[in-house]
């Protein structure tokens, strides 16, 4: 029987799951290993492999389509773990990287330190050329100013090179040209061109992603060839996909060739999960997907059944970390997850996170060597997690060592142990609260009039809060909400973007440059399509979108086009029209009849893998009926008190809980608070209804 695996290596756990093709699905978790991916990847598989009674290599050999997704990358970034990289640009121009576009988080902010370039200053060059933004050339190539700084970079034992001139967007011939250059000077160098990778009109946004790009090349390539060779060995022959920042997968070669599209690339798997079962279950066009793992809490939003993107991807927090101006899913994400450290500030208050204990130590409980009390340690002690049945019972927890530290965090506190544990999840709580807050309420959206759909490991212990604190009526907690993620990647398709940047507006449209753009487009995304039907993807469709804002505004919004081609004003007037509607959504204000400025044209070719049908056709397993347990376990509204234990497996579709209760599974389990209900649903998931009108 043919599988289909997909993998997320996240900074605590990994999380595996396989899909055949009748549409069962088994899930497996297992510690993450960041010495060697691929042994957490075992992990999980060893899970998988006894629940079907089969062994690992029998299951990769079975295996047609292998999605990896991992947080290498973002880690790396955030970390400054990368590649020994320097930043070529046109002379005169030399503070790009550490001008940035200005901004802080506050006004009023005099203490926090001005953040460091991506790239230091000593590795910045200048390159004597210069381009206008007409395309002309202004000042010729220095070709042996060139060669003279690409035997500098040699003697630095420059690992990569990021190159940005200005104007390249328009025309890249300086650019290419350097690109020839250091490629016979400097062989086996990385080397990233700007206009190939990011060719938007801001220059801060092309030269900070080029340089990322370009820094993560040789960890990402000798990373992913290391998976690959791993799996090969282990028995696998299949299709080996790697997972996108847009949400999307593609092949592993050309991922190693841009790693910037592994940055984020796990977080924006989730709301495609987030958007099948949401549509699926509930038919909800608007959904709020919340992922809660071991070391973040991700958000994202599903918007009229799209998955909502972004241009402006920091890593590292707003203003002090680094941008990407690639296409990505829209997730933001904050240090509370089940491995975040509550402490005691200074000032004698509860926190809970950034940090977190991650994988090695993590949590107390785990026995691993960790001594301070986390979010996970916190739920054990309040009798949330079973310690015998964590990870489904392959990893004991250790309740003395959680009471410990948890009793150790009260007596600092002044309170019980039991409210220290409480507090904690409150706090933890009130984070993640803000968290959706910002990406909704801040921006206009009424989580009540959304569907909150939560995943990950560590989810189900906090997600009824949350839902109740905003006033929604229910929540939606699939069965492979342990591994949200990797679940989305069972769902997504292959997907490639490629944009050009072309300045135009609906006052003087230009038909003529509009129909060149879009006809380059389209070749480079009839080359891939050609790529993908010689791998045995046959079913392809291309999207079209164009960064778009009224004229002298500042920041642009990406609208989706209603035509593919412009033949005359009755087609710019439809794109008017609908940048008005997507205005008007967006800040709930539009300005019909105003010029518009169109700047970046892109296409979004999609292979379609086909899983989603299969999977959400199937019929759930027959439940496996027994009793449930009964469990002490604490809330604020009872104390302790005695609670059912049930094992997921023996709910079937119209089974209800009744809280407060406890719901089992392999990789997860969901606390039922006092006042709420779960209702496992159609499609074998968890609908917590939580008493809110």
């Amino acid at each position: 029987m043919p599988y289909r695996i997909t993998v997320d290596v996240g900074g605590t756990f990994t999380d595996v799951v396989l899909t055949d093709e009748l549409g069962g699905v088994s899930v497996g978790k297992a510690p993450t290993t960041p010495e060697r991916a691929f042994d957490g990847i075992h992990g999980g598989l060893e899970v998988i492999a006894a629940e079907r009674g089969r062994e690992v290599g029998e299951l990769l050999a079975e295996t047609e389509l292998f999605v990896y997704s991992t947080t290498r990358a973002t880690n790396a970034i955030i970390e400054k773990k990368t590649a020994r990289t320097a930043f070529l640009t046109t002379a005169g121009f030399p503070d790009v990287l550490v001008l940035r576009e200005g901004g802080k988080a506050s006004a009023f902010d005099f203490e926090t330190p001005y953040p460091e370039p991506y790239v230091p200053r000593r590795l910045t060059f200048e390159v004597p050329e210069r381009i206008n933004s007409a395309g002309e050339v202004v000042k010729p190539l220095d070709e042996g100013s060139v060669r003279e700084t690409a035997r500098r970079l040699a003697a630095l034992e420059v690992e990569a090179v990021a190159v940005c001139l200005l104007w390249s967007i328009v025309n890249p011939t300086h650019e290419l040209r350097v690109g020839e250059i250091l490629a016979a000077e400097l062989p086996g160098v990385a080397v990233t061109l700007s206009h190939a990778l990011s060719p938007v009109l801001r220059e801060y946004r092309r030269a900070s992603t080029t340089a990322i790009d370009a820094s993560l090349k040789p960890m990402m390539a000798e990373h992913l060839r290391r998976v690959a060779a791993d799996l090969e060995a282990a028995g696998f022959r299949g299709e080996l996909l790697g997972a996108t920042s847009f949400g999307g997968v593609m092949h592993l070669d050309d991922l190693a060739e841009r790693p910037v599209y592994a940055a984020k690339s796990g977080p924006a798997l989730a709301p495609v999960a987030g958007r099948v079962y949401g549509e699926a279950e509930l038919g909800a066009r608007d959904v709020v997907v919340c992922d809660m793992g071991g070391t973040s809490f991700d958000v994202s939003l599903v918007l009229d059944g799209a998955v909502n993107f972004t241009r402006t991807t920091w890593l590292g927090g707003t203003y002090v970390g680094h941008l990407l101006a690639t296409s990505s899913v829209d997730v933001r994400s904050i240090g509370a997850g089940g491995g975040s450290i509550a402490w005691i500030d200074p000032g004698g208050l509860l926190r809970v996170g950034p940090e977190s204990a991650g994988a090695v130590p993590g949590p107390a409980c785990y026995g691993r060597g960790g001594e301070r009390p986390t979010v996970t340690d916190a739920a054990l002690h309040l009798g949330y997690l079973d310690p015998e049945g964590f990870l489904g019972g392959r990893m004991k927890l250790d309740v003395e060592a959680a009471a410990r530290v948890i009793g150790e965090l009260g007596e600092g506190l002044g309170i019980s142990a039991d409210e220290a544990a409480s507090a904690v999840l409150t706090v933890a709580n009130d984070h993640m609260y803000a968290a959706v807050a910002e990406i909704t309420v801040n921006e206009g959206l009424d989580p009540r009039d959304s569907l909150l759909v939560a995943g990950g490991g560590a989810a189900g212990l906090t997600i009824g809060r949350i839902a109740q604190e905003f006033g929604c009526r229910h929540v939606l907690v699939p069965r492979t909400a342990g591994a949200l993620s990797a679940m989305g990647g069972q769902f997504s398709d292959v997907v490639a973007e490629f944009s050009e940047t072309h300045l135009t507006d609906t006052a003087s449209f230009d038909f003529a440059g509009v129909e060149a753009v879009l006809e380059q487009l389209d070749r480079r995304a009839e080359e891939f399509a050609a790529r993908l039907h010689a791998r045995g993807i046959e079913a392809t469709r291309t999207e079209y979108a164009v960064e778009a804002r009224y004229a002298y505004q500042v920041w642009d919004l990406e609208l989706a086009l209603p035509l593919s081609r412009f033949r005359d004003e009755a087609d710019v007037r439809k794109l008017a029209d609908a940048f008005d509607a997507l205005h008007e959504r967006v800040y709930t204000v539009s300005q019909p009849g105003h010029t518009i400025e169109l700047l970046t044209w892109k296409a979004r070719l999609i292979g379609d893998l086909e899983a989603t049908e299969r999977l959400l056709s199937s019929a759930p397993p027959a439940p496996r009926r027994a009793e449930p347990r009964r469990r002490r376990a604490y809330f604020p509204e009872t104390g302790w008190t005695e609670v059912p234990v049930h094992d997921g497996a023996a709910l079937a579709p119209g089974d209800a809980v009744a809280g407060p209760a406890l719901v089992t599974e392999p990789s997860s389990t969901l606390v039922v608070y006092p006042g709420m209900q779960a209702r496992v649903s159609e499609h074998n998931n968890y609908l917590v209804e939580t008493g809110r009108e």
